[in-house]
């Protein structure tokens, strides 16, 4: 599936060491502002623990993760709703994806310039909220103006809905808030899909720490998380440097030696490409054979016919059944004829929704 999360913030905060060590892509990272100028987008592996244990029990001959977009866009400036800096490439790019990853600098180096002169997060975050958020205020009018003649006659439903929705936005946008505060119902996005709104999109906050701060955070944490507490939106910290630096190492057992070392499970990019896989409301179901073990992504609340459809267009059009087994089920028993014979294994219809970790089977006719 091809859904996009788009790592976003002030120039000069650690996107660019970020991107670099969430994939092989290399963007070019260096201490001045507008480094990054077209976006690079990288195609990133979803770390899952279900897959190896998975590959145990099968041995197939090859194995698939799922995988997700991220693109690394040029910083903003103040005024970038206007043009200012690289401000209309910007707000192109980030229209383009579905949620939004933004870094903000929590640490303190001389050696590092700052694009406004210091090191205030908060501060950060406003001015970008500010700059979508005006853009946003462009769109939300223009569409404002199209649809108010018929919401006021009266005869269009669907333009009255529009309009009182386009409303709700409106105010809050001039309040300095962002679109995903009207806390829109999912039959309610339709009315608004067109204008593409940047505030809209969820967002994730990654606080970019100094390495003694990456176990416990710092003041510059606790002013962000006390900032977005209200946002409904998760913070997490990592330390971009020490992630390049992991990431340089060779082989596993050398990055797992050092992450030993200061007192982590797993690199914090991996919680970070999770927590975006999460973000995109994004979900995964396997299928499972000798020839291949393969992770599948999906949208959350897709029923079976769609997330087979996910495989092969055809597979969604001739459904005619799905064959689920439950991972947890099929860890316990260890293969897909122990679950069939303890029952364990479900014949799904149409309706059925497809849970994270289903191992699925289908059956189809074209």
């Amino acid at each position: 599936m091809a859904l996009q999360c788009g790592i976003v913030g002030l120039p000069n905060v650690g996107k660019s060491t970020l991107f670099n060590c969430l994939s092989n892509a290399k963007a070019q990272a260096a201490n001045f502002p507008f480094c990054t100028i077209e976006p690079n987008v990288g195609v990133i592996t979803v770390p899952d623990e279900r897959l190896a244990t998975l590959e145990k029990l099968v041995n197939p001959e090859r194995v698939v993760p799922t995988t997700v977009e991220i693109v690394d866009i040029a910083g903003l400036v103040k005024g970038a709703s206007k043009g200012e800096g690289l401000g209309n490439k910007f707000l192109a790019n980030i229209r383009e994806t579905n949620a939004i990853i933004h870094v903000l600098r929590c640490f303190d180096d001389a050696n590092v310039v700052h694009v406004d002169g210091s090191v205030n997060p908060v501060r950060d975050k406003e001015i970008i909220d500010t700059e979508l958020q005006l853009k946003d205020l462009e769109s939300v009018d223009a569409k404002l103006k199209r649809v108010e003649k018929q919401a006021k006659t009266g005869n269009d439903k669907d333009a009255k809905k529009a309009y009182d929705i386009l409303l709700r936005i409106k105010e809050l946008l001039e309040q300095g808030q962002s679109a995903r505060a009207a806390n829109l119902a999912p039959e309610e996005m339709p009315y608004v899909a067109d204008i593409h709104l940047l505030t809209i999109k969820p967002v994730l906050y990654v606080c970019n720490v100094d390495e003694a701060s990456v176990n416990t955070g710092n003041k510059y944490v606790d002013a962000v998380r006390e900032a977005v507490k209200n946002e409904n939106a998760e913070v997490l910290i990592i330390t971009a440097a020490m992630e390049a630096e992991i990431a340089s190492l060779d082989t596993f057992e050398e990055r797992q030696m050092f992450l030993s070392e200061i007192g982590l499970q797993e690199p914090g990019v991996n919680k970070l490409i999770k927590a975006a896989y999460k973000l995109l409301n994004l979900q995964t179901y396997f299928t499972a054979g000798v020839k291949e073990v393969r992770a599948w992504t999906i949208t959350k609340g897709m029923t079976a016919p769609q997330a087979a459809g996910v495989i092969h267009t055809d597979f969604e059009k001739g459904f005619i059944r799905a064959e689920v087994i439950k991972y947890n089920d099929f860890i316990s028993l260890g293969s897909e004829a122990a679950c069939k014979e303890a029952g364990k294994m479900g014949v799904e219809g149409k309706e059925y929704v497809v849970n994270d970790g289903d191992l699925m089977h289908f059956r189809f006719n074209v």
